[in-house]
């Protein structure tokens, strides 16, 4: 399919931005959407999708899953913790509830800042994003590699105050941060601006209950032209250094606030799930 084109309206008065899509070419955001049930996919993305599948077909468990913990950990930390700002980084194409939809539902003025460096989530994002008075959401275009862009943006800035506790959301995104980008850095820099109090809630995929299958799924995203790191136990732990990390610490996402024993993901084996994460505080008094 031939590059096309789209003309946006936003709800805050600036111009419409000029967005090329590429479709043709397959997208981590779009192949995720796939994963989970999505309809924002287009055949690249189904096809390279479809290869992930065959090698390993428990996949589409583990993005799912990975969406469960999302739920449960911005739940857990408005609900239990009283964090009421949201920074979540590799937001994807919306799926409902997203994270100001599940914050809010504890606190109508939670705020939420979504970040994503893919014009058609931007696209989704400014339409779909959006929160009724007293809450705010707000969307930033922006790299997890350009941490500097992020916390210098004027949206950031107008939406969040740095001064308070803030909820940095970074699921299932580091696993396409290579070693060579600098993931440790990246994290640590984005937690320095944070105050203390702040939280880090993190999942990565992980090879080390099917490694197998795992290798093949590196192989083809490598094929379809994108970059993975699939990080073992110890790998991802390191994002935690530093945070008091409560139990079960860093461990299978399915063990964070499990699921009720009668849900369908609470049988999914650890190979299914394949994901390690945890919430972590920024130590000190909020």
């Amino acid at each position: 399919m031939a590059d096309s084109t789209e003309w946006m309206k936003t709800d805050l008065g600036e111009a419409p931005p000029r967005i090329d899509l590429r479709t043709d070419v397959a997208h981590t955001a779009r192949m995720y959407d796939y994963f989970i049930g999505g309809k924002d996919n287009f055949p690249a993305d189904r096809e390279a999708g479809d290869k992930v599948i065959q090698n390993a077909p428990f996949v589409t468990h583990a993005a799912r899953a990975n969406r469960r913990f999302l739920r449960r950990a911005v739940h857990q930390l408005a609900a239990e913790h009283g964090i009421r700002q949201f920074l979540d980084i590799g937001t994807g194409i919306p799926t409902s509830p997203n994270t100001h939809e599940i914050a809010q539902a504890v606190d109508p003025a939670a705020r939420v800042v979504y970040v994503d460096n893919d014009p058609m989530v931007l696209a989704h994002a400014r339409a779909l994003l959006t929160s009724a008075k007293p809450g705010r959401t707000a969307y930033i275009d922006a790299d997890l590699r350009d941490p500097a862009a992020i916390l210098s943006s004027p949206q950031l800035l107008d939406t969040l105050d740095l001064d308070q506790p803030v909820a940095l959301m970074l699921i299932a995104i580091m696993h396409f941060i290579p070693d060579d980008q600098n993931p440790y850095g990246l994290v640590d820099e984005l937690l320095q601006a944070l105050p203390a109090g702040s939280f880090l809630a993190l999942s990565q995929v992980t090879h080390d209950f099917a490694p197998d299958e795992w290798g093949q799924v590196e192989a083809t995203y490598a094929a379809a032209g994108i970059r993975t790191k699939i990080r073992n136990h110890a790998e991802v732990a390191k994002f935690f250094d530093g945070l008091e990390v409560p139990a079960p610490g860093v461990d299978l996402i399915s063990r964070w606030w499990p699921e009720p024993a009668d849900s369908p993901f609470a049988a999914l084996t650890d190979a299914e799930i394949s994901s390690y994460g945890a919430v972590g505080r920024k130590p000190g008094p909020a």
